[in-house]
């Protein structure tokens, strides 16, 4: 008997159960309650833009992820955001765009650098009963008009993200670390998975390279970058403050050579 050949169901993006194509006749009735960001809250970090940097440099490390150097501002130390609680983002913190436009996001239409607005078929705050429409009289509704700007906007700036990532890699600025915390009660908490800018390195670089960069804003994201790293601590004790943990005592960075993904992990020491 001849072997059936399956296929996997291709991967979803961060957050996404079934982003698939909206369409206005097979989708006439749905709406979309007014969500809460319960999604983000076992997520320890998510993607940003360039656009982003200065925003998000004020209240997370932003570092870049091990596997593809993705820029990620860092939401947690284990898997919990520590900025969302029951299901709303903390006061006053930056909302990364990433966690705005969902359930709403793009798809390739083929192999073309054509794109098609999508939604997340899974999102519980889809309805066909509750909510704002998406659609009114076969034509997008405002929230779908909305939704599709945005969504063309963050491709476009991810576009721009891109191109700042290649040159880092380029210039080989980019070096993978660990971070490692100890708790008051002695436990040790781990977080790796991603790279920083090496300062050092960053701190020779040529003088065309230098004038080109700051030309492209570059140099300004790289301090802004660096900057972050600070916002560990506040991290840190953002999340003692809201978990039954002790504070810590230190944080350490140290180098890591195979990483690769931001992931949390809790050991018991």
């Amino acid at each position: 008997m001849p072997e059936t050949e399956t296929s996997s169901p291709p991967a979803q993006p961060l957050f996404y159960k079934s982003l698939r194509p909206l369409d206005a006749s097979a989708h006439s009735a749905l709406r979309l309650k007014e969500g809460d960001f319960s999604f983000t809250a076992e997520s320890p970090s998510i993607p940003i833009v360039v656009s982003e940097f200065a925003e998000a440099s004020r209240h997370f490390p932003v570092v870049f992820a091990a596997n593809d150097a993705t820029p990620l501002a860092v939401l947690g130390i284990d898997l919990r955001n520590v900025f969302v609680e029951n299901g709303r983002w903390a006061k006053d913190v930056y909302i990364p765009a990433y966690a705005r436009r969902y359930p709403f996001g793009f798809l390739r239409i083929d192999d073309s650098s054509r794109f098609i607005l999508g939604i997340d078929f899974g999102c519980e705050s889809l309805t066909e009963t509750e909510g704002e429409p998406l659609f009114e009289k076969g034509m997008p509704a405002a929230i779908t008009q909305r939704a599709l700007g945005f969504c063309e906007a963050f491709r476009n700036e991810a576009e721009a993200t891109h191109a700042f990532v290649r040159a880092l890699e380029g210039r080989d600025l980019l070096v993978e670390r660990r971070a490692d915390v100890v708790l008051a009660n002695g436990r040790n908490l781990a977080l790796d998975g991603f790279k920083v800018v090496d300062a050092e390195r960053f701190a020779i670089l040529d003088a065309p390279t230098l004038s080109e960069w700051h030309g492209r804003g570059w140099l300004g994201l790289v301090t802004l970058h660096l900057a972050s790293l600070d916002r560990f601590r506040e991290l840190l004790a953002r999340r003692s403050a809201t978990s039954d943990d002790t504070p810590p005592l230190t944080i350490e960075d140290k180098p890591q050579a195979q990483a690769e993904e931001l992931q949390s992990n809790e050991k018991d020491s």
